[in-house]
């Protein structure tokens, strides 16, 4: 089989974050589940679509994904896709919120992190590694962005140096679900910055990371270093995503 052009893999990236989404979308509107029955169903029929299309698409490549047990001859692979099927369980299973995603990544041995798509179901929107710079957009954050910088942060473990990083930049720090829901929006224009310090895995960022990356952000671990993946230990427990003009200041707030 030829190996596909990473044109070919940032399509499909899009196409399976996509399609999961609107299976948790119909999931959601249609089961009479709520809540963490909810977020367990979404989890589990996600993931099960999400790795029989990645093996019949791409049979000879990896998967690391939250909802999976961890093969780790992954860590022999030259391609290892990266996925999360329901990045922001609980908010899925709360009736309302739009602030949850799906994410796919891929990892290549010879390029490390080349392909990222995050799905934001709720909105109907799907943003990909192809995108480039997005136009700045309204409808993810509940309130107009105004001219005040927005740090958005876990509502549920917020680091504690967000009202730091937030004074650095003369802003204000403003929870919000899923890490990708964080990290989207920063790349729609609705925020300046995402910073995290509570623990994470790397399904939780290389998809958002590919993606704000490919965007132009700003994005690394709190002291500046590379975000790295398909790693022996899969946790990566902190990111700082932001405009890049800010980056010296967010890193300083942090130091």
């Amino acid at each position: 089989m030829s190996t596909p052009g990473f044109d070919d893999d940032i399509a499909l990236a899009a196409e399976l974050a996509t399609g999961a989404g609107e299976l948790l979308v119909r999931l959601r509107r249609d089961s009479g589940l709520s809540g963490r029955e909810l977020g367990d169903a979404g989890d589990q029929q996600s993931n099960d679509w999400l790795l029989a299309q990645l093996a019949e698409r791409r049979p000879d490549d990896a998967v690391l994904s939250e909802e999976s047990a961890d093969d780790r001859s992954r860590l022999q692979a030259s391609r290892v896709w990266i996925v999360d099927p329901v990045d922001g369980t609980r908010e899925y299973g709360m009736e309302g919120h739009a602030d949850w995603a799906v994410h796919v990544a891929l990892w290549t041995a010879d390029e490390g992190l080349v392909v990222g798509a995050v799905s934001l179901p709720a909105l109907e929107v799907t943003y990909d590694s192809g995108s480039g710079a997005v136009t700045p957009t309204v409808g993810l954050m509940s309130t107009p962005r105004g001219d005040v910088p927005r740090v958005v942060v876990s509502g549920s473990r917020p680091p504690t140096f967000s009202d730091d990083v937030a004074t650095a930049i003369g802003g204000v720090a403003v929870p919000l679900g899923s890490a990708g829901a964080k990290a989207m929006a920063v790349v729609r224009g609705e925020a300046d910055a995402y910073v995290h310090a509570g623990g994470q895995y790397e399904w939780d960022s290389a998809a958002p990371v590919a993606v704000a990356q490919a965007a132009g952000l700003w994005c690394s671990r709190i002291d500046g270093s590379p975000l790295v993946y398909n790693q022996s230990e899969v946790y990566l427990p902190d990111l700082v995503i932001c405009r890049p003009e800010l980056a010296q200041a967010v890193l300083g707030a942090m130091a």
